[in-house]
């Protein structure tokens, strides 16, 4: 009786692949990595790791299979009838720049990329989603942003919560996600890292590790 805590938790994790200037991403090693190391960690009761996933840092090679594994999460709760649980899309990509985690709060349906993606696109103030209309349409998280970088500050961590995700692939991959988990009952939320250079690898998997635990324990 009394409380039975949150409601289980599916999270479903990407990272990118390397891009111009960034030989090394550092969330293609995270999210490679992420399965074991939770495994050894140990993962909070009602948390279920689900897919990782390395997207191409490029927009239309990363939004196949992204729609891809955004689409087979609806049919895995399709098909488990008995699912209550809710799902959690967690998108990692890197600032180059930054010296801190930064929980991004916002996307905006705007492409301007300031080098070719990987695929050599270079869109310049694009609509992400046409039928959205204008560039400036911009879809938030329903996930609490600043109650989540507060607890994760509280944990250690040099974090801050963000508006701006830039208008790269990365902004690209979250607008579509936060659409499509508007119509599909699911949270999304995009969160920038450091270089390793800034901050090391150990650090930086125990953060995410610990952001993991932090979206478990929401109600």
């Amino acid at each position: 009786m009394g409380s039975e805590g949150p409601t289980p938790v599916t999270i479903h994790v990407t990272g990118f692949k390397k891009f111009h200037g960034v030989s090394e991403n550092p969330t293609e090693t995270i999210v490679r990595n992420l399965k074991q190391y939770m495994e050894k960690r140990g993962s909070p009761k009602g948390l279920v790791l689900g897919s990782c996933t390395i997207l191409e840092t490029a927009a239309q090679g990363a939004l196949a299979p992204l729609n891809q594994t955004l689409q087979s999460a609806i049919c895995k709760k399709d098909a488990d009838l008995s699912s209550s649980g809710r799902i959690i899309w967690l998108h990692l990509g890197v600032n180059s720049g930054a010296s801190r985690f930064a929980i991004e709060h916002q996307a905006v349906n705007e492409a301007t990329f300031r080098c070719p993606d990987e695929m050599g696109w270079k869109p310049q103030k694009a609509p992400i989603v046409a039928e959205d209309g204008w560039i400036s349409r911009i879809r938030e998280s329903s996930l609490p942003v600043q109650e989540i970088t507060a607890t994760l500050v509280k944990k250690g961590y040099e974090v801050m919560t963000s508006n701006d995700a830039g208008r790269f692939v990365c902004n690209y991959v979250y607008y579509h996600s936060l659409r499509f988990g508007e119509q599909n009952g699911m949270k999304s939320l995009f969160v920038h890292v450091p270089l390793f250079s800034m901050i090391d690898e150990v650090t930086q998997m125990q953060f995410v590790a610990s952001l993991l635990e932090v979206l478990a324990s929401l109600p």
